[in-house]
């Protein structure tokens, strides 16, 4: 009976926690790029130019915000990499690997001769550079809130690569926002003293107070896959306040409910995050020619970033694949084999 009620307890947890989940506090489901992922398949493989105008963006965009500590310049030059090249199996000889390496300017690790750091240009062997000194350094750049290091942030993420598309380009657009004035500005007018009217030193000084504006976001013109805010079950869709510092996204998790003017029931999925729209139309040149659409950076990106939270990933399925059908083969000839020899045997 004890048993009884302790998964009966659980199973209202689990219930309460579905309930909760599924209110304003969801963040709308990832969805993937049209056409979906070319590595996802069992026997998928990355998109070269893809993955070398990812790292375009990740080089010239996230890298002033957010670090990748476990990746390496020599890393971009292996087998899978996005600047693979077999004439230079060692990756630290790759003359290309060398001069990506070589734009980025870091920290020496040891003092010179009068005990200060010089920098240098990094070499292959180098990891990624990091944008701040420290975490500490990192959270007082950002308001307080130190940005996630990109190394697995697709393994790390529910939605994996998706969550990375989805997030950069679910923004909403310039349409559907617009300020509002909410106190308008004030200025005290100065008066004089009683006691010396004619003397303008001692006079109460002239107060400006700014406008207080509001960021509103018109909900019926934000469009999140799979979640119509137009033409809700329970009537129109209604504002979202911005808070001053933050910005809305649907693909971060939080709660809209007490910003949200409208139907409580229609609160829109997602949340705020300090980061503001990072990927605007023509933010980077691609050399290859191709359009640098919001959509277009995120979904290179984010192929960028989920061959570099596995960089061995195609290796492992070149392998697997032949090891797995091995096995299978092995299999059924013990089965004979077994069948064989103890076949005259009574079980």
């Amino acid at each position: 009976m004890k048993a009884f009620r302790i998964l009966a307890a659980g199973l209202a947890g689990l219930s309460l926690a579905a309930m909760a989940h599924a209110e304003g506090g969801a963040a709308a489901h990832p969805h993937e790029p049209e056409g979906g992922w070319p590595f996802d398949s069992i026997t998928g493989k990355f998109d070269m130019p893809s993955l070398q105008r990812g790292y375009q963006v990740y080089r010239e965009v996230c890298s002033s915000c957010h670090s990748m500590k476990l990746m390496s310049y020599r890393n971009l030059g292996e087998p899978g990499g996005p600047f693979y090249d077999p004439a230079y199996p060692n990756p630290n000889d790759n003359p290309f690997v060398k001069a990506l390496a070589a734009d980025v300017e870091i920290q020496s690790p040891t003092p010179n001769e009068v005990g200060d750091y010089d920098f240098r240009p990094a070499m292959p062997a180098d990891q990624f550079r990091s944008p701040y000194a420290n975490v500490n350094a990192a959270r007082a750049a950002n308001n307080g809130a130190a940005p996630p290091d990109l190394s697995v942030i697709v393994k790390a993420r529910h939605g994996g690569a998706s969550y990375v598309y989805s997030l950069l380009s679910g923004y909403p657009h310039e349409d559907a926002i617009s300020t509002r004035e909410v106190t308008p500005a004030a200025v005290t007018t100065p008066a004089s003293d009683n006691g010396t009217p004619d003397d303008p030193t001692d006079d109460t000084p002239e107060v400006s107070t700014p406008a207080e504006m509001q960021t509103v976001i018109d909900m019926s013109k934000v469009h999140i896959a799979g979640h119509d805010a137009a033409e809700g079950e329970h009537g129109e869709a209604g504002v979202l306040i911005q808070p001053a510092g933050q910005y809305y996204n649907p693909y971060m998790a939080g709660d809209t409910t007490p910003q949200y003017i409208g139907d409580p029931r229609e609160s829109p999925p997602g949340g705020f995050l300090a980061m503001g729209p990072q990927l605007t139309p023509g933010r980077v040149t691609f050399s290859d020619g191709t359009e640098a659409t919001t959509e277009q950076m995120a979904h290179d990106v984010a192929q960028f970033l989920a061959w570099a939270s596995e960089p061995k990933q195609i290796t492992r399925k070149s392998l697997g694949l032949p090891v797995m059908i091995y096995l299978g083969i092995l299999s059924i000839l013990l089965w004979f084999s077994y069948k064989r020899i103890w076949r005259k045997v009574e079980h």
